[in-house]
């Protein structure tokens, strides 16, 4: 099911540093059971956001905010962007550390990495997709942003050299800082898409291409966001993905950055899956 919402005009600038993990993952509703777990506000599922490529925590910062005045516990690690593999199973041991139902969010490439986490995770109980990659088993975020015309991600980014663990060398892509803003974050103030620029995280083009092992979407109820100025993903990949996921699903005039440039409508969508859980959550 798909319903429109009208582009809003941004709320608030990204605070460089705002939302670091161990920020994110303190909040005045949060505590722990013996276990030593956190869980929420009783009746509020937990939300953990995964940030994608050329991004960090930092980018949900607003988002957090939202969601924390709705008395959810919220978690925003660090995605190593490293490959999807293992990505998936870092994600996968913060899963592991909370009590209680999870809303699983995931923009950009984290979209793959939470299809493959959520996998046999029972605690996950809603995917939340936010201009994100839905892999099936065997494809790859390449594969997919390729399948539709519209993208120009390979023409604003440059590759760089760094050491693998065990010797040699790997690759791993960055935008160009000069090209960002019309990249990533058209519609976000000029001054913060600067700030987002200089701490964007690279990730590996192993990463990008390394299918799919898992498709938790399959058996999970889903939530899409398809912002239609986005160059990173193609918007019509991202209608074709939310489509083949049975997803509820918003459209926002917004570009991939959609967190930061429109937080309302990401953070509405998320507290929609929220609410489907029940009271009883």
């Amino acid at each position: 099911m798909n319903s429109p919402i009208s582009r809003r005009t941004p709320t608030a600038s990204l605070v460089a540093g705002a939302a670091a993990p161990g920020a994110a993952s303190s909040t005045p509703a949060a505590a722990a059971d013996r276990s030593g777990k956190p869980h929420g506000r009783p009746g509020t599922p937990t939300v953990v956001l995964i940030h994608g490529a050329f991004a960090d925590a930092s980018s949900w910062s607003t988002v957090i905010e939202r969601l924390q005045r709705h008395g959810h516990r919220v978690l925003a690690p660090a995605l190593p962007l490293r490959g999807l593999a293992s990505d998936a199973a870092y994600i996968r041991s913060v899963l592991d550390s909370v009590t209680g139902p999870i809303v699983l969010v995931g923009h950009s490439y984290g979209g793959a990495v939470i299809s493959q986490a959520a996998a046999d995770a029972p605690q996950v109980e809603a995917l939340v997709y936010i201009a994100a990659f839905v892999p099936e088993v065997g494809e790859s975020a390449l594969h997919l942003s390729d399948k539709f015309p519209g993208g120009t991600l390979g023409q604003a980014t440059v590759t760089r050299q760094y050491p693998l663990p065990g010797g040699g060398q790997g690759e791993e892509l960055v935008i160009r800082q000069e090209l960002f803003h019309e990249q990533f974050a058209a519609g976000v103030p000029l001054r913060t898409a600067r700030v987002m620029a200089a701490g964007q995280r690279p990730i590996t083009l192993a990463a990008l291409q390394e299918p799919a092992t898992a498709a938790a979407w399959k058996k999970i109820p889903s939530w899409y966001l398809v912002a239609t100025e986005d160059r990173n993903i193609p918007p019509a990949a991202e209608r074709w993905m939310a489509e083949r996921a049975n997803a509820h699903t918003v459209t926002v005039r917004a570009p991939h950055a959609v967190s930061v440039s429109d937080p309302e409508p990401v953070t509405d969508l998320i507290l929609r899956a929220a609410r489907s859980l029940g009271p009883g959550h």
